[in-house]
Formats: structure tokens, C-alpha cells, sequence
């Protein structure tokens, strides 16, 4: 297996720690084959003067480049910039560019021909379809397609994916504040990234801290889960303590016990679809554009519809256990326990919608923090509303 074909099935730390052991020139060559993002993880996590080793064997560009990007935030496009190849002045002619270009492509993927003025700052992109078809005497600002699309270094991932949703470019430029281009980011770069982070969205839904990854040691690994299970148990106390105010609910009515987890589970999985919907409006920026009071709605009547129909089905497994058992009234506990489903399946979706918008809007990551107040407030409120009904009605 290839060093880079290692690194990339590790942690930063842990690929860190694996160049520490290789050349500089060995490592360079790893990291030039990584994503742009990814390689400045890995740059971080390295002892100072293996990175300064690895800056040395690094091809100037390159090594400028990792400068550059490391000025700026973790998750930001000016993270994931490589260098740009293809410039020209705008004075240069077709025929000029594509001389200089046969040496170019020899050793750098080159898309697009970008044309700058004498302070580097983007003029405009002559595609190779341009090259091709006009004069060799044409100047390139001639040609050029003006004013182009550009995204911005302190832009995140989340920012610059909705705006290239539906560009799907080979490569996009990034220009500074004042217009200067400094770097350029593959599409294949942020579709890649942006998988990277719908798979850390399901793991941080339960705790598994962004950073861990097969490789971790078996201690970080622990201090990065064990403090969520904590916080779980302290949650699950209040789920027990509802549960508990209604002991001679259930001591009367013993089919509760059998019946409760699966009202819980249902709601749960309810608020867990609904929450899905409501992240991935987030990323995608949907929601800037739909209203949430329409959302809202939608997930109301999606949560009494689904409540209602496992709501039926769980009914009739209550009065067949019911009666088997030979529990008293075991049509009217089937009629609650519907009934309990369906306002427990609306409450949890409503918590699915809120809950991520309410977490965003104090800062906190959204898909980190909900997932376990949305299953917690669903099992409390769930077991003790039925528990409730029962009692009122029943007893």
C-alpha cells in the first residue's frame, strides 16, 4: 500500500504520526495526493520540524500554498485551496497561452486559463473550448468570459455548497477581498468533503466526537465518547422518573410495561426522521428559502399520520395481549394507546423541526446537540402522557 493510500484510512494525528517516520520528500508527495483539507489537518498535527522538513521537499507552489491556507479557519474554503496553474496576463495572446501550456500540463491538471492583471486580480476565465476555436493573434481578454463566479477563502463548507449546488464547475477560483485570485478549489475536492461531513452527522447524532476514526487509541476514544453516555444517563434519569411516578399505574395495568418502549421507539424514530430533514435543510440552505411555519405544518400532519397508522396497528397488538393476559378493558387501553401515538408522534416531529433551528440559533452545531434532546424529550414526554391517560381514564 502507498503512503497516501495510508494516510487516508487514518486520523490526522494518527497519519501524522506515520510521516514523522517518512522523508520529506516521501511525505510531500503524500500529502500533494491528499485533499487540500485534509493535508492541513495533517500539516497541523505534525511536529514542527517535520513540517518544516516537508515544507523544504515540497515544490515552492505547493509549499506556499500550505502557507497560505493556514491562515485561515478549519472547514473554510481558504483550507482547501490549491495552488493556481493557468494564470496569464491579460495582454497574452491564444497562441502565446497554449505554447506555455504544452510545458504546463505535463505535470499539473490544468481546466481553466484564468486571466489576472498586474496586482493578480481576476480578470476573467478562458475555458479550453475558447483556446481551441479562436486565432492564435486574439488576446485573451478578448475572449475571456468576464466578471466569473468566485468564491471567497473565509467561506464554509456549508456557504460555498449551497452556492455551487447547481454549478457543478471542474474548478472554481478564490479571490481575497480585494479581488486578487489566490488559490483555486476542485469541485471534486468539496463534493468529497462535503460527504466526509454527512458521514460525521450520523456519529454526531450519538456522541462520536468528528476527529475519531478507526485508528484513534483506545483512551482518546474514550475520553471523546464517554462524556456524551454521561450526559445520556443523567437524561435517561428523567425518562425513569416519569416512568416511576406511575408505578401503580403499571403494577394494575402490567401490559404498560410491554407497550411503553414501543410508543417510545415509534415517537423516537418519528423525531429522528423529521430532525434528518430538517439538518440536511440547514446544509443545503433550503430553508432560506421555504418557510419554516410551512415545514412546521407539513411535519405536524406527517407525524399524526404516521402516529395514527402505527397507532392502529400497535392498538390491535394491545387488545390481543390484553386479553390474552386477561387485563380489563383491554378495547379502551387500545384506543389510548393509539391516541397516545399519535399526539407522541406530532410532539416529536415538531421537536425534530425546532430543536436543530433553536441549537443553531445559540451557536452550538445543530447536529451534535439535537439528536439527544430530541430522543429524550420525546421518551419523557411519550411514556408520560400515556401513563397519564391511562391513569385518568382507566383508573
Amino acid at each position: 500500500m502507498e503512503l497516501a493510500d495510508e494516510i487516508k484510512a487514518r486520523s490526522a494525528g494518527g497519519a501524522a504520526a506515520l510521516l514523522a517516520r517518512s522523508s520529506g520528500t516521501e511525505a510531500a508527495g503524500a500529502l500533494m495526493r491528499l485533499s487540500p483539507g485534509f493535508a492541513m489537518s495533517v500539516l497541523e498535527a505534525l511536529a514542527d520540524d517535520v513540517r518544516e522538513r516537508v515544507f523544504a521537499a515540497a515544490p515552492e507552489p505547493v509549499a506556499r500554498q500550505w502557507q497560505r491556507n493556514a491562515f485561515y479557519e478549519p472547514g473554510s474554503i481558504g483550507r482547501m485551496m490549491e495552488p493556481v496553474v493557468g494564470a496569464f496576463p491579460a495582454d497574452a495572446t491564444v497562441g502565446e497561452t497554449i505554447e506555455t501550456l504544452r510545458a504546463l500540463v505535463r505535470d499539473s491538471l490544468v481546466t481553466y486559463i484564468y486571466v489576472i492583471d498586474a496586482e493578480e486580480r481576476l480578470q476573467g476565465v478562458v475555458t479550453m473550448r475558447d483556446l481551441l476555436f479562436n486565432a492564435p493573434e486574439q488576446r485573451l481578454d478578448a475572449v475571456m468570459l468576464r466578471e466569473p463566479f468566485v468564491l471567497r477563502p473565509a467561506m464554509t463548507l456549508e456557504e460555498a455548497m449551497r452556492e455551487v449546488l447547481h454549478r457543478h464547475y471542474p474548478a472554481y477560483p478564490v479571490t481575497d477581498g480585494d479581488g486578487r485570485l489566490i488559490g483555486l478549489v476542485r469541485g471534486q475536492s468539496l463534493f468529497e468533503a462535503q460527504a466526509v461531513q454527512i458521514s460525521l452527522q450520523a456519529g454526531s447524532l450519538v456522541g462520536v466526537d468528528k476527529e475519531e476514526r478507526v485508528d484513534t487509541p483506545l483512551w482518546k476514544a474514550l475520553r471523546m465518547r464517554h462524556p456524551w453516555l454521561q450526559v445520556n444517563l443523567f437524561t435517561a434519569f428523567g425518562t425513569a422518573f416519569v416512568v416511576s411516578t406511575f408505578d401503580a399505574t403499571i403494577e394494575k395495568i402490567v401490559v404498560l410495561a410491554a407497550f411503553l418502549p414501543v410508543l417510545s421507539c415509534l415517537a423516537g424514530n418519528n423525531g429522528c426522521q423529521a430532525l434528518a430533514i430538517t439538518l440536511r435543510g440547514i446544509t443545503l440552505g433550503d430553508l432560506e428559502r421555504h418557510p419554516v411555519r410551512a415545514l412546521l405544518g407539513k411535519e405536524v400532519k406527517l407525524g399524526a399520520l404516521n402516529g395514527l397508522l402505527t397507532g392502529i396497528v400497535a392498538a390491535i397488538a394491545m387488545v390481543g395481549f390484553a386479553m390474552a393476559g386477561g387485563q380489563d378493558n383491554p378495547l379502551l387501553l387500545g384506543m389510548l394507546l393509539c391516541v397516545a401515538m399519535v399526539v407522541a408522534c406530532v410532539v416529536s416531529c415538531l421537536l425534530g423541526t425546532l430543536v436543530p433551528l433553536a441549537v443553531r440559533r445559540f451557536g452550538a452545531d445543530p447536529a451534535t446537540a439535537s439528536g439527544l434532546f430530541v430522543l429524550t424529550i420525546t421518551d419523557i414526554f411519550g411514556m408520560g402522557f400515556m401513563l397519564l391517560l391511562v391513569t385518568l381514564v382507566v383508573l
